[in-house]
């Protein structure tokens, strides 16, 4: 299989095994006019197994989906073929309009304008609690 080198753009590094799919669909990648690549279970002297996206133009990524989904990603900006900048995700401390609460009574269920949030509870255990009903959402 050959996945040919980007010019200009992204790729998303070091992405735990079975995660990509996750992140295409959080970062609505399939609404992009540009290739996206995606490489699953890649092997890696690190990791054992990754993923790897690349996606061919630069855009603005929400780093605290990447960091949610997997704090350990890389994201490589790539210029004239050659990596720029390589930026490390951290778990974020609060998470917009990214998770949507689970519960019915919570007021994000009755009023769809307002935006989701939530708060990182428990950094060791990923734990996030809703800003709003403190319904808890575990990674």
């Amino acid at each position: 299989m050959k996945i040919d080198s980007i010019q200009n753009g992204i790729v998303l590094d070091h992405i735990k095994a079975g995660r990509s799919m996750e992140i295409y669909k959080l970062l609505g990648l399939d609404r992009l006019d540009c290739s996206v690549a995606i490489i699953k279970n890649a092997r890696s002297t690190q990791m054992g197994k990754k993923d790897i996206i690349k996606i061919a133009d630069r855009i603005d990524l929400n780093l605290d989906v990447l960091g949610f989904v997997d704090p350990g990603i890389t994201v490589d900006i790539i210029e004239d073929g050659k990596l720029v900048q390589k930026k490390h995700v951290q778990l974020p401390e609060k998470l917009v309009n990214v998770l949507k609460c689970k519960n019915p009574r919570c007021i994000t269920s009755s009023e769809p304008h307002l935006r989701s949030m939530f708060v990182l509870t428990d950094r060791e255990k990923r734990v996030y609690s809703c800003a709003y009903c403190d319904t808890r959402y575990h990674r």
